[in-house]
């Protein structure tokens, strides 16, 4: 298949420091032991044991995700949903925390979403769909007039890594590591290319939130959506977990790199490299289609910088079992 970027975009220019947003993330105040104890028990268990991580053959061998190759985890606890827009509210009204895009006072918003997308003109390179919107943040999506009316229960957008750490740091929960991630999008399931099966639409109903129509200017919205759905649509998988794939890219905790070549014995616990700048997102988002990012499958990855901000990716949490 042609070669194609993912469907998302890098912000290419850190005007705070990596430093700096790493200290801001890290410093945020813990939550009251009560409200972590909610969040916590908010998870569901996703069993221990060995999977098999990847797929066979890449699509696009940028991604990196083949070929497969064993993993053995230790059991852990997994939200069954992104964090929501009124849960990140709530973190930011007992912290005070300030995202990077209202720090840096601009964010990428979907040229589709725009009342007026020539009133933004500014693209990253080769992405057109993106407009670089001053003022679109987390709790205006959209940029300038926009709210989160009507969406306190979809996911959150407009989250670079370090926002997603900093909510991390208050709860007292983690950023999942890329393959407890793919263990609980699989549900049990081997080798399937969804959380469900094989089949992108099982008995002919929509199953996630992706792009039809003809990308990327028509979205017919057929499975009832152009942007973002709640976190909680659809059927859940064999785990409970709701929108592993499509919906909003997920932020893991690991760099970025190719997967290793399979070995003799299974990866235990793997955690990624050990440096590197781009972190790893998983899952694909509501912008994805089969015509240029076909990448909303359990095995599918992109990398994007951890001080990036783009209205298609958001974030789930997990702790130790």
């Amino acid at each position: 298949m042609e070669k194609k970027p993912c469907c998302g975009a890098r912000r290419d220019t850190v005007l705070t420091g990596d430093a700096l947003l790493l200290s801001r993330a890290t410093a945020v105040p813990r939550a009251e032991d009560a409200v972590m104890q909610e969040l916590r028990a908010a998870l569901l268990p996703v069993p221990g044991g060995i999977f098999e991580m990847g797929a066979r053959r890449s699509t696009f061998a940028d991604d990196g995700d083949s070929p497969r190759r064993k993993v053995k985890l230790a059991p852990f606890r997994m939200a069954p949903a992104t964090v929501t827009n009124d849960e990140y509210a709530r973190f930011v009204a007992a912290t005070g925390y300030r995202t990077v895009a209202e720090q840096e006072g601009w964010a990428f918003v979907f040229h589709l979403l725009l009342p007026d997308a020539e009133a933004w003109p500014e693209s990253p390179p080769g992405a057109r769909w993106w407009r670089k919107v001053d003022g679109a943040c987390w709790s205006a999506p959209e940029g300038p007039g926009s709210d989160l009316a009507g969406r306190g229960d979809h996911p959150v957008v407009q989250i670079a890594w370090y926002d997603a750490l900093a909510y991390c740091t208050w709860s007292g929960l983690s950023l999942p590591t890329e393959a407890q991630w793919e263990r609980a999008a699989r549900g049990g399931l081997a080798k399937r290319k969804f959380p469900w099966g094989d089949e992108m639409m099982p008995g002919g109903a929509f199953a996630m939130n992706t792009f039809q129509g003809t990308f990327p200017h028509h979205n017919t919205a057929e499975d009832g959506w152009i942007g973002t759905a709640p976190a909680r649509s659809f059927q859940p998988n064999g785990y409970g977990m709701y929108n592993m794939t499509g919906n909003v890219w997920e932020w893991v905790a690991d760099r970025f790199a190719p997967h290793p070549a399979p070995g003799r014995l299974p990866d235990v616990d793997p955690v990624g490299p050990e440096a590197g700048q781009a972190r790893v997102q998983r899952g694909g988002s509501y912008l994805c289609h089969v015509s240029y990012c076909d990448r909303y499958h359990v095995h599918s990855r992109t990398r994007n910088d951890p001080d990036s901000s783009v209205g298609n990716a958001g974030f789930r949490v997990c702790a130790p079992a």
